[in-house]
């Protein structure tokens, strides 16, 4: 199995429904394309370093995924680009 972390930041303009909301989807995403969550962190609101899609404030997420194929990561990756509620996200590989 190949292990991933993913991080998502979500705009701050989202009301608290609209941001579970989006977790929710996202993580329905990743366990109907044959992906396994085995950790999830809520780091809450954060300041930005940098200005991103004119937001200064982002909530965090942070995934910790297994997967035998990189089906559900790729499909995750189409969708959040495209998603508007997502400013940035960020997939990594992790060794173990």
């Amino acid at each position: 199995m190949k292990n991933y972390e993913i991080m998502i930041i979500v705009r701050p303009t989202l009301g608290e429904d609209e941001i579970k909301e989006v977790v929710k989807n996202f993580e329905e995403i990743l366990t109907s394309n044959g992906a396994e969550i085995t950790d999830f962190q809520e780091m809450g609101k954060r300041t930005l370093a940098y200005e991103i899609k004119k937001n200064n404030s982002g909530y965090y997420f942070v995934y910790n995924v297994q997967s035998n194929d990189d089906k559900a990561i790729k499909e995750f990756d189409r969708l959040a680009l495209i998603n508007n509620d997502i400013i940035r996200h960020l997939i990594l590989k992790k060794d173990k």
